[in-house]
């Protein structure tokens, strides 16, 4: 199957997350990456394209020039991937998005809810799709997850817990020359959110993708415990839903002893399901009454939602990148399908979206309007 041509703005050197897509969109081999505007300063977006051995002419040196110049050729790309700072998403996505590019584009959504307004007009307008790669979505035992719980292996939904805590931020990096804490510390390039634009976000979005429901309101503590941080580092949020379920979310970049701690734990009248993220290959099921039951990826008790996005067998894991490579691979089945004549509506499958996008958006603002009025509950 001929590949897609694939274009990327930001990713340059030094970038951590641009490598990573890059990586993802080559694995299971559908897409050619032919273009890119990979750094604000345009010597380095050259020498960036120079180092990934971009044809020089297609490494640009603004996202507005590489939209234009790409849609006017042939050959152009079909898609492209935005890995910027947050404050970057929106404007690097319209250009493409009015010349039907196809857009896939790190999370969260834009750094503010006009923003995020903004992009869900330029993707109403636009006949391009609209991607959001919450990665982690794309772990087969996530996608198992999902599935026992649509068929009734927990029953009806009663308790959510979920966390993400890291420690790289324990100490005060942002001052020490570490590009990654600089911009998501500044609030006018990562937005209202700290810990819960950058993290929480992804913990808020994969308990909503494996339960199926989204919190309506919300109380939520969010903590700056690093001297001077604008933004926050730390938060506790409580949730209401409202099937009567109750649940839970803490995230955290100054827990110290915490890498990337991803756990989602979901408890229904009838079982639970609890999966970490540092050991994704296996999901644990225990339904009420009964003992605990470990389900390994493409093992005993795995099912098709699992094993169809799995490459090797049991035993061998497989991770961070592979998940990721299920969203490229289910994005080019998408545009590949949308290519075809298929609806844009009928396209997309489990692959997250604008509504994913916005959805976490409006987590956030609720979070920073909860917290700043004292943990009061906030319709979200």
């Amino acid at each position: 199957m001929k590949r897609i041509r694939l274009g990327m703005v930001g990713g340059g050197a030094d970038a951590f997350i641009g490598g990573v897509h890059r990586i993802a969109s080559r694995i299971d081999g559908h897409f050619d990456l032919v273009a890119g505007a990979l750094s604000s300063t345009p010597d380095k977006a050259r020498k960036s394209g120079e180092a990934l051995g971009l044809d020089p002419a297609r490494s640009y040196g603004s996202f507005e020039e590489m939209a234009e110049a790409e849609a006017a050729r042939e050959d152009g790309i079909e898609a492209v991937s935005i890995v910027t700072p947050n404050h970057v998403h929106f404007a690097a996505a319209k250009p493409f998005l009015e010349r039907g590019i196809h857009v896939i584009c790190d999370k969260p959504l834009t750094a503010t809810f006009d923003e995020a307004e903004a992009m869900a007009k330029a993707v109403g307008e636009s006949q391009a799709l609209f991607i959001l790669t919450h990665n982690y979505t794309g772990y087969p035992m996530v996608r198992q997850a999902q599935a026992m719980v649509a068929d009734g292996a927990i029953g009806t939904l009663r308790v959510v817990q979920v966390e993400y805590p890291q420690d790289w931020m324990t100490d005060d990096v942002e001052t020490q020359g570490v590009k990654q804490a600089e911009w998501r510390t500044d609030p006018a390039r990562s937005g209202a959110g700290g810990s819960i634009g950058d993290i929480g976000t992804h913990a808020y979005n994969l308990a909503a993708f494996v339960t199926g429901q989204v919190p309506e309101r919300l109380a939520a503590d969010l903590q700056s415990f690093g001297a001077g941080r604008a933004l926050d580092d730390n938060a506790h949020v409580m949730l209401r839903y409202e099937s009567g379920a109750r649940g839970m979310l803490w995230c955290s970049q100054v827990a110290p002893g915490c890498e990337n701690g991803l756990r989602l734990r979901i408890f229904g009248e009838a079982g639970g399901l609890e999966w970490a993220q540092e050991d994704p290959n296996y999901l644990w099921h225990t339904p009420h009454g009964e003992p605990s039951r470990r389900i390994t990826r493409n093992g005993a008790g795995a099912i098709e939602a699992g094993t169809s996005v799995s490459r090797i067998p049991p035993g061998h894991p497989e991770g961070y990148l592979e998940a990721f490579a299920t969203l490229y691979t289910e994005a080019a089945d998408a545009i590949r399908a949308a290519q075809n004549g298929e609806a844009r509506e009928t396209v997309m499958g489990k692959l997250p979206g604008l509504a994913a996008g916005l959805e976490g958006m409006a987590f956030i603002r609720a979070c920073v309007a909860s917290s700043k009025d004292d943990a009061a509950w906030v319709k979200i």
